[in-house]
């Protein structure tokens, strides 16, 4: 892949920002800063007004315009993009900035509030069920099935390992087992940013009544951190790997999978319109299900909470491996999966770091805060290599699926662990780890903070 340049993006003869010309953009950034930036007459209580209207249209093109500009910035800084996270970490922590040190007015801040989730019609509620029903319902049926068999204990056995790392580490430092489950092993294992750290919030916020945002904050740093981690990890197991050629498959998985590989038939059905169209209906009544079912259990008084989300993974799950969705609308299902986590993670990511305080940020960067996240993706490492074996996997690609592609920010994550391993081949297994494993721990999330989020 073509590494992203500064000179081509700012161009004029090139269409780089979000698909808009360089000089279209300079005009939607100019009229965003006058709606949002410009005093204009008296509100209702006779405070100096603007030409802000906080609707759903406008605060999508408002914080899209945002996203365009730091996105595509950190898409471009080397070592940034590498590593750290690209456009998508940039552009939160610089909403963070301008959030926290009143770069923005406050009734802009207010209209964020709205748009992020301060009330039951936000766009939280249609990103979220968008990237779960696409993520889950698009893997290759056969590799689900079989990878529940499998691949998915592996996974499990990642995660205790994660699990006993970071608590190992965590007790040195003077925090508790539930503390480092809750906000280091969770965002972390999580699946990624998107399908992971941000629905993760909204489950710790149903909870508590406190903001998404308090939770996210932390867990995305701690993230970023684990990601550079995972990265590094999968340079060091690709030379591990020449070193001692007994440990790995070379590209392989499965000890004794020389020809049944399984491979991660994405669906090849090219969608209409309509097809797009369904899958989103799809989305929207599996999602009132969902939450049918969540209300249902709730009633039940069982001693714990299971989160309409988690009903949503089980549902999702239960369809495609039944095989009732037509093929045509599995397409549809990816294209709007692809269209909410490529096309408006930036969106997202500028309304989440608006309402989150950098300060927070920052302090997550603390020596304790590192080493418990480079224990828990060492910890991961670890277990997986010294049980793959006896479960017909080789240890460094089981290590590389199991483990890394589980402790880093998800898709973008797992092609840059497998980039730095040199093992794109095994882009099937990592997505099982990005989708299925991350839904996992939506699951083990919602227990989490149904006993112990306070």
């Amino acid at each position: 892949m073509a590494k992203k340049s500064f000179k081509e993006l700012f161009d004029p003869r090139e269409s780089k920002w979000g698909g808009i010309s360089l000089p279209m953009f300079l005009c939607a950034l100019i009229v965003v800063a006058i709606v949002v930036y410009v005093p204009f007459g008296l509100d209702k209580e006779g405070n100096p007004g603007s030409f802000l209207r906080p609707n759903f249209l406008i605060m999508f093109s408002a914080l899209a315009v945002f996203g365009l500009l730091f996105g595509e910035i950190g898409d471009r800084i080397p070592f940034w993009n590498d590593y750290i996270g690209g456009g998508t970490i940039l552009v939160f922590f610089m909403a963070a900035v301008f959030g926290t040190y009143n770069l923005v007015p406050e009734n802009f801040m207010k209209a964020v509030n709205v748009f992020y989730g301060k009330q039951p019609v936000n766009f939280l509620e249609m990103f979220i069920p968008a990237l779960i029903v696409g993520s889950v319902l698009t893997v290759d049926r056969k590799t689900l099935i079989k990878s529940i068999s499998g691949y998915i204990p592996l996974i499990i056995i990642g995660v205790i390992g994660a699990s006993a790392g970071g608590i190992a580490v965590g007790l040195i430092f003077g925090k508790s087992p539930i503390d480092v489950m809750m906000n280091y092993v969770l965002p972390i294992m999580g699946g990624g940013t998107g399908a992971g750290a941000v629905p993760m919030s909204e489950m710790w916020a149903s909870k508590t009544g406190r903001p998404a945002s308090e939770w996210f904050g932390f867990a995305i740093s701690i993230l970023s951190i684990a990601n550079v981690f995972a990265i590094l990890c999968g340079a060091l197991l690709k030379k591990l790997g020449e070193a001692k050629p007994s440990l790995t498959g070379n590209g392989e998985l499965l000890i004794d999978n020389t020809k049944e590989a399984v491979r991660d038939k994405e669906v090849d059905v090219k969608p209409e319109l309509t097809d797009t169209t369904a899958a989103f209906i799809l989305t929207g009544v599996l999602f009132m299900v969902a939450h049918i079912l969540g209300e249902v259990w709730e009633s039940l008084g069982l001693g714990f909470d299971l989160h309409r989300l988690v009903f949503l993974i089980l549902l999702t799950m239960f369809l495609n491996i039944a095989n009732i969705v037509p093929d045509k609308i599995k397409a549809g299902a990816k294209r709007m999966q692809t269209f909410f986590s490529k096309h408006t993670i930036w969106i997202l990511m500028a309304a989440v770091g608006f309402t989150t305080d950098v300060k927070e940020i920052i302090a997550a960067a603390a020596p304790s805060n590192i080493l418990i996240a480079l224990a828990i993706v060492l910890g991961a490492v670890g277990l997986i290599m010294l049980v793959a074996r006896k479960m017909k996997f080789h240890p460094v690609e089981a290590a590389i699926t199991a483990g890394l592609c589980m402790a880093n920010r998800g898709g973008a994550g797992d092609v840059a662990v497998l980039g730095a391993a040199d093992r794109m081949e095994l882009m099937s297994f990592a997505q099982i780890s990005s989708r299925i494993g991350g839904a996992m721990m939506l699951v083990l999330g919602s227990v989490m903070f149904s006993f112990f989020a306070s």
